[in-house]
């Protein structure tokens, strides 16, 4: 039932984005002559789409600051609309949920499985294999650009076990997820194969269908406002307009953001922890629906 609602989302949210391509025909004329009907109207920094930015999880540190001042600024006299916004800050988001919910996955905790143990294991045998390598590199230049590939990747590698190193990045904005979501998500992707973590695995995929599509109506939508109002004028609702919205297109705003780099952790298939017989059997008849 969550994944068929995720998939809901995400046709919703397509044809959001599609819509901007229907705009997309009228010439800046066009739009001027029934632009100043709009008044100080602005879908981008409406009350619902602010709603559903906290609901899916972005959170206020992450945000662009709306003309130097918090985003809650522009709903100070609404007092209706400002409480919506501050007990959608307040509820568990989306975000929230699915981490608690990774958290769970079996084969995470030390006294069964014992994934982490495992899969670092797994790691510094591939790690070693690649600093041999680079080792045994005759070309000097090349040597040092092996090297140096092999402490980058030991870098990012230490990030996923070491916890307060992990830590050190959700502090620095560049992680969203607690360490034992991250580790959870991880297992599910090299696992994915598995009879119960398939629904999983597409529950992920989801999320990022909709944090990338919610990316590309922004997008879609800076390049209209370009094409209608240059990079000068001001936005409808009091922004800077497209410099504003242009800023929204970072990294910053990608509620699942761990969910795209879950890439740079992933091993071959043969290299993957076996998993024990134990193990094999739980992810046959495991259940949790307590998302």
């Amino acid at each position: 039932e969550i994944n068929k609602r995720l998939q809901r989302v995400v046709m919703i949210i397509k044809l959001l984005a599609d819509q901007v391509l229907i705009l997309e025909t009228m010439t800046p004329m066009d739009f001027m002559d029934f632009r100043d009907h709009l008044s100080t109207a602005s879908g981008f920094q409406s009350l619902q789409f602010r709603l559903l930015e906290n609901k899916l999880g972005l959170k206020t540190e992450h945000r662009v600051r709306y003309n130097r001042s918090h985003y809650r600024e522009v709903y100070k006299n609404k007092e209706d609309e400002f409480a919506q916004l501050v007990k959608s800050e307040e509820e568990p988001s989306l975000c929230d949920l699915i981490q608690s919910w990774l958290e769970r996955t079996p084969g995470l905790d030390e006294s069964g499985f014992s994934f982490t143990k495992k899969y670092q294991t797994t790691v510094n045998r591939l790690l070693e294999d690649i600093l041999k390598d680079a080792e045994s590199e005759p070309n000097t230049q090349v040597k040092e650009t092996l090297v140096s590939s092999y402490k980058k990747k030991r870098e990012q590698y230490d990030t996923i076990f070491d916890v307060e190193k992990h830590n050190a990045l959700i502090a620095r904005g560049e992680r969203r997820f607690s360490f034992g979501a991250l580790q959870g998500a991880l297992m599910i992707s090299l696992y994915r194969e598995e009879p119960l973590f398939h629904l999983p695995h597409q529950v992920l995929q989801a999320l990022m269908d909709i944090d990338s599509l919610i990316t590309k109506w922004r997008y879609n939508h800076v390049l209209l406002v370009q094409r209608m109002l240059g990079s000068s004028q001001i936005g409808t609702g009091g922004s800077s307009g497209y410099h504003y919205l242009r800023s929204t297109l970072s990294e910053r705003y990608k509620v699942f953001l761990d969910l795209f780099n879950i890439s740079t952790f992933l091993i071959p298939r043969d290299m993957l922890p076996p998993l024990t017989s134990e193990m094999k059997s739980t992810l046959k008849s495991w259940r949790d629906n307590t998302l």
